[in-house]
């Protein structure tokens, strides 16, 4: 916890500055957010490079789990500019983690707020992510892929599927990856070259998951800001530190057919960023039962 003198935790965040480490203009879905619910104003510094601690196109590895990622650029941009108030952002993509078939996106926001010492955060998982990939052995085999993942809007990576390369190290050489690609004579070249730099003469085509080249993930982060900005005007009932939110869930809805434990959850775990107390709540929604499906005794 921070040594810096303490500050009323009633007193809001109106008026106040936070830093926004971003290079993929986030700013765009957060600062109206912040700027609306908690008076707050975004400052972007330039010249840090976020993607100094990894890449979603794999050049750099992400350093240890998303929340330390997040945390590690609020990090950066503190120091860059001195302000005790940080905002970060970080996603991760794949397999939904209940219907592995469907792609999904989870996003993580987080407030680290120096002066009283917290950091607060929320998190979405998105299943209406554009995100996936093809592989192709030329332009026009990639027609029914644009259209599902909405290009030209959004943008695309393009690079060889098996690259030939001298070591390990080359195939993932800059000028090997095309990103950003948002419009059709570029994406047909990107893809040429790419067959032609693959040992299997295929190109890789993924979708661009930066913020500022997926306007889907951008409108995922701003639901997200809206959600934290919520959290963070929440106060704990015992001690009254902003943040009192989600915490853990209980997992265990009963069956509507035979009662038993479903998969589904049954109530959520409340609590505070600084002091120990919880509450035990019942799921927003208001379900009381699982439907049979969910249910490992009735739908083995």
């Amino acid at each position: 916890m921070s040594t810096k003198p303490f500050k009323a935790p009633d007193e809001n965040y109106t008026g106040r500055t936070a830093v926004l480490a971003t290079m993929h203009r986030k700013q765009a879905a957060i600062a109206p957010v912040f700027k609306s619910r908690l008076g707050v104003n975004i400052r972007v510094p330039a010249g840090i490079d976020t993607d100094a601690l990894g890449t979603f196109t794999g050049e750099i590895a992400r350093r240890g789990d998303i929340r330390e990622a997040a945390l590690a650029k609020a990090r950066l941009g503190m120091a860059a500019t001195g302000l005790p108030l940080g905002i970060a952002s970080e996603g991760a993509f794949g397999p939904h983690p209940s219907i592995p078939f469907v792609a999904a996106g989870m996003e993580l926001l987080i407030f680290v707020d120096d002066e009283r010492g917290i950091v607060i955060s929320e998190h979405l998982l998105d299943e209406h992510t554009n995100f996936s990939h093809v592989t192709v052995a030329a332009p026009e085999l990639v027609e029914h892929f644009l259209s599902k993942v909405g290009f030209p809007a959004h943008g695309l990576v393009v690079s060889p599927n098996a690259p030939i390369a001298a070591t390990p190290a080359d195939s993932m050489q800059p000028d090997r990856m095309q990103k950003g690609v948002r419009n059709r004579r570029e994406l047909n070249e990107a893809i040429k070259a790419s067959v032609a730099a693959s040992a299997d003469g295929e190109a890789l085509v993924q979708t661009d998951m930066r913020a500022h080249q997926n306007p889907t993930r951008m409108a995922a982060i701003g639901r997200l800001a809206d959600r934290l900005a919520e959290r963070i005007l929440c106060h704990c009932p015992a001690c009254s530190m902003p943040g009192f939110g989600r915490v853990d869930i209980v997992a265990g809805l009963p069956c509507e057919s035979c009662g038993c434990p479903s998969t589904l959850v049954a109530a959520e775990i409340f609590g505070c960023v600084v002091c120990e107390h919880r509450e035990n709540r019942p799921r927003a929604d208001g379900l009381q039962f699982a439907e049979p499906q969910w249910c490992s005794l009735c739908n083995p």
